[in-house]
């Protein structure tokens, strides 16, 4: 089994956590949030127009280019990360320009070279997976694609299919941190995900508390923190570890306690 299967193989749901490379210390932000109890580490790499995203990882995308943050040094931090937890799960998330500017092939084999588990790319959608997917599978990377409220029925077959490691429903119609969806609205749509395809369902997009966290897990097979921890970084700078550490326990926590 990979190490992002097991993650989703525990008898709980998983707990994914993201912030932002190049954004503080990033070798001790991640090692606090594994500390803390995540499952799975997303980690964002900089890009200067991140559409996805709200006020809060748009900041961190500005302050990390602004500490010079490349896809070089994105690599390094993953490959530096591996080193220290040889069994936690990576993926990048970010946008195609990055991933794509020196070849697919390339990204693909410098990832893998990194230790890097998965890959979400915003901003190619299914019907382009040819300019990213083949070159991360054959790298052994799983491409994880995103679903969102505005995926019907007719449309989640192609987002579905070729999707590896989990698929991640984004809760809102929006971008990232700025609202919370109905938890009954996300029951639904997990439970119609998850009759079209086998692999896991993380839900993300608007998850800030424990409770939220908690309340998710009941009916999803994996809950994606990103903003509230990015926040975090911005609020404490160098102090933002034990920050970190101390929320992620408190939403590992909550997800693990759902059922």
């Amino acid at each position: 089994m990979t190490r992002l299967s097991n993650a989703f193989a525990k008898p709980h749901p998983a707990l994914v956590t993201f912030i932002t490379a190049g954004d503080g210390d990033t070798a001790a932000n991640l090692d606090a949030l594994v500390e803390g109890g995540a499952d799975v580490i997303e980690l964002g790499m900089p890009f200067t127009d991140p559409m996805a995203d709200g006020p809060a990882i748009q900041q961190a995308n500005i302050r990390s280019l602004g500490n010079g943050t490349t896809t070089a040094a994105v690599l390094r931090i993953a490959t530096e990360f591996r080193q220290r937890h040889a069994q936690v799960p990576l993926v990048l998330m970010g946008y195609a320009n990055p991933m794509v500017r020196r070849g697919p092939e390339w990204f693909a084999t410098a990832a893998s070279d990194a230790g890097v588990d998965g890959v979400i790319c915003v901003d190619v959608p299914p019907e382009e997976d040819d300019a990213l997917g083949p070159a991360l599978r054959d790298a052994g990377i799983a491409p994880i694609r995103l679903a969102t409220p505005t995926t019907d029925d007719k449309r989640l077959p192609a987002v579905v299919e070729g999707s590896e490691g989990f698929l991640y429903y984004v809760a809102v119609a929006g971008i990232t941190g700025m609202q919370q969806a109905a938890i009954e609205s996300i029951e639904a749509n997990v439970a119609r995900i998850k009759g079209a395809t086998e692999i896991p369902v993380a839900v993300g997009f608007g998850v800030r508390t424990p409770e939220q966290a908690g309340a998710i897990a009941r009916v999803a097979d994996g809950v994606v923190v990103g903003s509230a921890l990015v926040e975090l970084v911005a609020e404490h700078g160098n102090d933002a570890p034990g920050r970190l550490r101390e929320l992620t326990a408190a939403l590992a926590g909550a997800v693990r306690g759902a059922r």
